[in-house]
């Protein structure tokens, strides 16, 4: 039996599905903590609505007696697999510890102490995202485990980066290749079983990178039928290559730049450290398409501003004006993109009028769609799979998503590198064809911030 605290049900409103065979269990403290939560606009006031709409249509018009049997859990074509029930609360029996009763988590757990006690041969497990609901219901004598169903990744250092560095030469470790000039356009093609299990040690995926220490670098077109084809990009046009003025300043840049311009990959996400150019170089090739090749009508920036989520209402001014504070290090790298110019304020406002950028909080972009729009995710380290799903699926017709994130700087509670939506979407997504990723390394955006990142 695994009873689900709240937090897990804000995590993943479906989290009731992913136990199969299982007995799952919701407190009635629970229920009543996602009645507290569920009025207003924000995401974690909707996501608690959805997870009791589930609740409901599970139960339905079930009795009492069977709601606290377990009532199956349909799971489509007529069949059922698992139960759902709701553990109301009983009273310790004399004798058994229990927690001060002034918290809801105590409450839960001397609950789960209290049908563990009337039913010791059935094995109850409290599945929370709380570590220190975890460590007490532990004290307790009750097995407490996080919710594993949504981490892809046992540990951040999995994650795809999104491209392969060799050392030495590529070229000497292929014995067969078929070349083949398109145009401008030099294809390689290489045998898939050759490629992975002697060169690389790992499977490879459409849109990763190979690059070596002789400048080979290496696109990954497709994999398919046994081959893997491969475009040929040359280390010196990818690192001249521009966007709105902006040059990359190495080869994981240059790379990700490449992915940024290519109207052809609709969804990119960019992890790395503080300072490693991932917001301005969304930025530059967001104006860039939007303005010069006009691929796209407007740019939407966004990103979970968990503190104030409730309060953007009460703010005053535009929604713009509303989000400006969080969305901040996109002003900052738009003006940084124009600090050379003769009249830096003017082309800042002359950018953001004719590239259409629109600040949006994430509380209010449920139910829409945006149709030929670049979908600028920043900070989504700090967004759930659920929540980054939510956001993803409102693009429409012609959009791209581009996702950024620093995995190391997670201040959402209850998220962890490898449960993080950004972590989610790098791995769901690496093998889709119209996507890529990249993970950045550092580039020190002065002496200060080197020192800092080596010796703080």
């Amino acid at each position: 039996m695994y009873v689900l605290d709240t937090n897990v049900l804000i995590h993943d409103p479906n989290s009731l599905l992913s136990f199969e065979e299982h007995g799952v269990v919701v407190p009635m403290t629970v229920l009543e903590e996602l009645d507290r939560l569920k009025s207003g606009k924000s995401h974690i006031a909707a996501d608690c609505r959805a997870a009791i709409r589930l609740i409901d249509q599970i139960l339905g018009p079930a009795l009492p007696e069977q709601v606290d049997a377990g009532v199956p859990i349909p799971r489509g074509q007529d069949s059922t697999l698992g139960t759902l029930s709701v553990l109301m609360p009983r009273p310790l029996a004399e004798g058994e510890g229990a927690l001060p009763e002034h918290l809801n988590d105590n409450r839960i757990i001397n609950d789960i102490v209290s049908m563990k006690s009337r039913d010791p041969l059935r094995r109850y497990v409290l599945v929370t995202k709380d570590i220190n609901m975890r460590l007490k219901a532990r004290a307790c004598g009750i097995e407490a485990e996080d919710y594993h169903n949504d981490q892809l990744v046992s540990d951040i250092r999995q994650l795809s980066r999104g491209y392969f560095e060799l050392s030495g030469s590529f070229w000497d470790r292929i014995s067969n290749v078929e070349t083949e000039q398109r145009g401008p356009e030099t294809l390689h093609r290489i045998s898939h079983g050759l490629l992975v299990s002697e060169v690389l040690g790992e499977e490879i995926y459409p849109n990763q990178f190979i690059i070596d220490e002789e400048g080979f670098v290496g696109r990954v077109l497709s994999v398919e039928q046994g081959v893997v084809t491969l475009r040929h990009l040359p280390p010196e046009s990818l690192l001249e290559q521009q966007a709105w003025g902006l040059k990359p300043m190495n080869i994981h840049q240059a790379i990700a730049l490449n992915l940024l311009l290519d109207p052809d990959v609709h969804l990119v996400t960019l992890t790395g450290a503080a300072g490693s150019g991932k917001t301005i170089l969304a930025l530059a090739a967001a104006i860039e398409m939007t303005i010069e090749h006009r691929r796209y009508n407007k740019i939407i920036a966004t990103r979970s501003t968990p503190p104030l989520a409730e309060e953007h209402g009460f703010l005053p001014g535009t929604e713009e004006e509303k989000m400006d504070p969080w969305l901040g290090a996109i002003n900052d790298n738009i003006e940084a993109l124009h600090l050379n110019d003769e009249n830096p304020s003017g082309s800042i406002n002359y950018v953001k009028e004719r590239a259409n950028i629109q600040f949006k909080a994430l509380n209010y972009i449920r139910g829409r769609s945006f149709q030929k729009s670049l979908i600028l995710i920043d900070e989504s380290q700090n967004l759930t799979p659920h929540q980054m799903k939510a956001i993803v699926t409102r693009a429409g017709e012609g959009s791209k998503v581009v996702c950024l994130g620093n995995l190391s700087q997670i201040d959402t509670p209850y998220l962890s590198p490898t449960s993080s939506g950004l972590t989610y979407m790098t791995e769901r997504f690496k093998g889709f064809a119209f996507g890529g990723s990249v993970q950045l390394n550092g580039v020190p955006r002065s002496l200060l911030a080197e020192y800092a990142e080596t010796h703080l």
